[in-house]
């Protein structure tokens, strides 16, 4: 099968996209790991992307669209691949379904985790993270330490990011509603979209998501 993985920020589309490719036995493909992936190698691809990012500005188009083209030719994505974080806008998805179309290929399904706006600030801005190892993520509702602001694990101080502040929240939200939740309306023009909602455990949300990608009822 060959997915796209979309939803707004918080909605748990990287927990999602590792249980599912499991599942179906095709390679997640994520936009963040291509990134890290050409940079850390330092391929023409990701050095014109950390020439960008360090500069302070968004990544072209076109340079994130070569490097998912790079990917998808890789002989594991032969049969498949789940996408999550491409494509990020229409043109992303133009170009996708050229891609796709030039070896013979199309999109079986988009996959739409549905969460309410409130309920992705709760879960973002709700993390709190040890300074001491950043591995160790609590949440003041879900997941909350013994004690107020102290990490179970080592005893560090909990913090909350930058990036999970309400107002960050909310202005990563804006960005989603105006450039990448367009491309839900462009792929149910083409009969692609399933929508299930991602509330509830990780693993109701999983089998949600197989009963839509089969055609059963979610």
């Amino acid at each position: 099968m060959r997915i796209v993985l979309v939803g707004p920020p918080g909605a748990g589309k990287g927990t999602q996209a590792a249980f599912l490719a499991k599942n179906l036995s095709i390679p997640h493909i994520s936009t963040g790991d291509l990134f890290r992936a050409n940079i850390s190698r330092q391929t023409e691809l990701g050095k014109l992307a950390k020439s960008y990012m360090d500069a302070g500005n968004l990544v072209p188009d076109e340079v994130t669209i070569g490097m998912a083209k790079d990917r998808m030719e890789q002989p594991d994505a032969e049969n498949g691949f789940l996408l999550d974080g491409f494509p990020r806008n229409v043109s992303q998805a133009e170009a996708l379904d050229e891609m796709l179309k030039s070896e013979g290929m199309k999109l079986d399904a988009v996959l739409d985790l549905e969460v309410p706006e409130d309920e992705v600030v709760k879960r973002i801005a709700g993390r709190r993270i040890c300074r001491k190892d950043s591995s160790h993520v609590f949440h003041v509702t879900y997941s909350p330490p013994k004690a107020d602001g102290v990490c179970d694990a080592c005893g560090g101080e909990l913090y909350q990011r930058e990036d999970d502040s309400e107002d960050t929240v909310r202005k990563r939200l804006e960005v989603y509603h105006t450039q990448t939740e367009p491309i839900i309306d462009y792929y149910k023009a083409q009969g692609l979209v399933v929508t299930i909602s991602a509330l509830g455990k990780v693993d109701e949300v999983t089998k949600r998501a197989m009963s839509a990608l089969s055609g059963e009822d979610a």
